[in-house]
């Protein structure tokens, strides 16, 4: 999951599509906390959650860290597979959280943003999924 999946829930709720992606991760963290599904993370979103001016929002993205399965610093092929990525037309950051999922071994890199899904539509590396998206893949297996 990316930084804007993982604050999804503390967004303005008043659209549909926001309120069903938040609900959508909510799932998906109940599934993470019963251990059906694993849970990756990297030094790129806790980098970029130290910067969330939310206190609450901070720690509450911190707390999930008890449920990772496998975490990741900065390596060598992070750094060449999101240069590679980025040629994609995304920006560093976002190279960068794909980059970590695929070094973690990732089925799935999961983002709301619009942008993402649209440049890695079809990205042979990684399946990049919205978590709506996610749950239908889950529930036809």
């Amino acid at each position: 999951m990316d930084n804007c999946c993982l604050n999804r829930p503390f967004d303005d709720q008043s659209k549909m599509r926001i309120r069903l992606e938040a609900e959508a991760i909510l799932y998906i963290q109940e599934k993470i906390a019963a251990h059906e599904i694993e849970l990756a993370w990297s030094y790129i979103i806790d980098y970029e959650n130290s910067f969330n001016p939310f206190d609450e929002k901070q720690s509450s993205i911190d707390d999930l860290k008890v449920f990772v399965t496998v975490d990741t610093g900065e390596t060598a092929s992070i750094l060449k597979n999101a240069g590679s990525i980025q040629k994609f037309g995304l920006k560093a950051f976002d190279s960068l959280h794909v980059a970590c999922a695929m070094e973690t071994g990732c089925d799935y890199f999961l983002t709301t943003d619009d942008s993402i899904l649209k440049k890695l539509c079809g990205f042979a590396k990684i399946k990049v999924v919205n978590p709506i998206e996610l749950i239908k893949i889950l529930e036809e297996k």
